[in-house]
């Protein structure tokens, strides 16, 4: 489809509302952020033959309403703000409210050159108890840096005994969370190649599954670079800077760095080289647990491409010589 036959709408999210616009015209849409609301959106898109919708991710507030575009049959591109912030600023747009962001998003979705597959529907209600999950592990970590603070013995018993409570709930929703899973045959499998890599333990094992849906169909690099833990360049002229990692899916990579730390200390044994390869060389701790990570994840990326379980010395396709990825 060209882009000239192509009709794009934006929308801007909103708790109770969605605002829409069509982009290059003066057609614009107020609709209740309900269900209800959802069927009038898609009445009106389908009248003005839009055929691609853009829409800013919005807290999770537009999760229901890309849901129901997407069963719809539209083609529903979800940016993230510093996207959209940064088309606003390429074009010295500086006035904001809901309507000039409902036509920026348009403007946006019709310059976007390569549309993504959309995620696998069914994972998004496990995410959502994904992020749960970790919510419930910083609770723990909270309680634990409270009760460090203090010396008496009742209120340390009380930290205690919520700490005990919430571990058990914390296991119990893993738990529940990996047989809703494996309802489904493929996930099910997909998830037990996963786990099968030395150092994944459940959680983490979840957390990749639910939240990185293109696990083992992407290469190597480009599933570092979603999860940010790919090094960027950072040089200018003849400034040389320290390479770094920047953006990607926060709560994974936190999770694959939760992993890192006891699986290249014990678990996993071409992470404990690596380990020491690096620390021996000179490397800080913390930039050589984010290199295990990164490997981690690699493992990961193999096995599921490969659709056979991890063995420990498994060999992982060598890495391809590349130009050092830049900032963008």
């Amino acid at each position: 489809m060209s882009k000239h036959s192509t009709v794009c709408a934006g929308i801007d999210t909103g708790k109770h509302k969605l605002d829409v616009a069509l982009e290059g015209r003066s057609q614009e849409l107020q609709v209740p952020n309900t269900s209800e609301g959802h069927r009038q959106l898609a009445n009106w898109l389908r009248k003005h033959r839009v055929t691609r919708v853009g829409i800013e991710a919005s807290g999770g507030y537009e999760q229901p309403v890309v849901c129901h575009l997407r069963q719809d049959g539209f083609i529903v591109v979800v940016f993230q703000p510093a996207q959209v912030r940064a088309f606003a600023a390429f074009h010295l747009q500086k006035a904001k409210n809901d309507k000039i962001d409902a036509g920026l998003i348009a403007d946006c979705t019709a310059a976007v050159k390569e549309i993504q597959a959309p995620p696998d529907p069914r994972l998004a209600p496990f995410a959502e108890v994904a992020t749960f999950i970790d919510q419930i592990v910083e609770d723990i970590a909270h309680l634990k840096t409270r009760r460090a603070s203090f010396r008496n013995e009742r209120i340390n018993a009380h930290y205690d005994s919520e700490i005990r409570r919430l571990t058990v709930f914390m296991r119990s929703e893993l738990k529940k969370l990996a047989a809703e899973i494996r309802q489904y045959d493929d996930l099910g499998a997909r998830l037990d190649l996963i786990l099968s890599v030395d150092g994944i333990g459940l959680r983490t094992a979840l957390a990749i599954l639910v939240r990185m849906p293109e696990i083992g169909r992407i290469p190597r690099e480009q599933a570092a670079a979603l999860v940010g833990l790919a090094p960027y360049d950072d040089d200018s002229s003849d400034r040389i800077g320290p390479r770094h990692i920047s953006g990607g899916r926060q709560r994974l990579r936190g999770n694959l760095y939760n992993a890192a730390l006891p699986a290249s200390m014990r678990w996993n044994p071409q992470l404990i080289a690596l380990y020491k390869r690096l620390t021996t060389n000179g490397k800080p701790h913390k930039l050589a647990l984010v290199a295990c990570a990164r490997k981690l994840l690699i493992f990961v990326n193999t096995v599921v491409e490969r659709g056979t379980p991890w063995a420990k010395e498994m060999p992982v396709p060598p890495t391809v010589k590349r130009t050092p990825m830049r900032r963008r």
